[in-house]
């Protein structure tokens, strides 16, 4: 347990304290923006993979028994996260997380026109699914750290976008969310974002369909 606590703290410490202390834009300003990017993935692949070593080794300590109704609600949180995931993965949003580079289609923006921090929604249902899910303390202590990181986290990167783009570039990147929820969906829904539902459709039974193969685990086994 006291290797997963450590494991957790350096997970946090390492995407917090660069932004909080100044030392993300003094290393950009150093080695440039692309070589901190590049450096700044490898290590919070390499701390996320340290938690999950971690969690794995950890005691079990149940705090609710795992069953049928905690399997629903993971069920039931992963189909909007595949769906939010896949429709926003290879969207360019300056104001989130993007696989895509580059300002957001004003005129096509898909799902970023309903939010801003699709794939962040995505991570904080996963996360948030899971942790009912399972039960246990390492799992509450898990995934609800990565809940809670995804929420802090849209204004975080919301205030870093602020130092980053332009005025006008800013202003239009946040006027893309706002405005009548009616006028938004029918900017969001063309033929490119119904591809992209459909594939987060497919994601969510891709991930129903191994998770119990690859995590050990089958989501399905309490209904058959």
């Amino acid at each position: 347990m006291i290797e997963f606590a450590a494991a957790i703290l350096v997970f946090l410490a390492a995407h917090v304290l660069p932004a909080a202390t100044g030392l993300r834009g003094f290393l950009i300003a150093k080695i440039g923006r692309r070589l901190y990017v590049t450096g700044y993935s490898l290590v919070s692949l390499a701390t996320i993979a340290w938690v999950i070593a971690a969690a794995l080794t950890a005691p079990y300590i149940e705090i609710w028994p795992p069953g049928r109704a905690a399997a629903v609600v993971a069920i039931l949180a992963m189909l909007p996260a595949c769906i939010l995931f896949a429709g926003a993965a290879l969207r360019p949003n300056p104001l989130s997380v993007s696989f895509a580079g580059g300002m957001t289609d004003a005129q096509r923006p898909g799902l970023l026109a309903v939010t801003r921090h699709p794939i962040l929604w995505a991570f904080f249902f996963w996360a948030s699914g899971h942790a009912v899910a399972n039960g246990d303390l390492v799992a509450l202590i898990l995934f609800g750290a990565f809940a809670v990181f995804s929420l802090f986290g849209m204004r975080r990167l919301e205030r870093r976008a602020g130092g980053r783009l332009s005025a006008a570039d800013l202003a239009a990147a946040r006027a893309i969310a706002e405005g009548p929820l009616s006028r938004r969906l029918a900017a969001a829904m063309t033929l490119r974002t119904a591809v992209e539902l459909l594939l987060g459709l497919l994601l969510y039974a891709v991930f129903l369909h191994l998770h119990g193969p690859v995590i050990g685990v089958d989501p399905l086994a309490y209904f058959i």
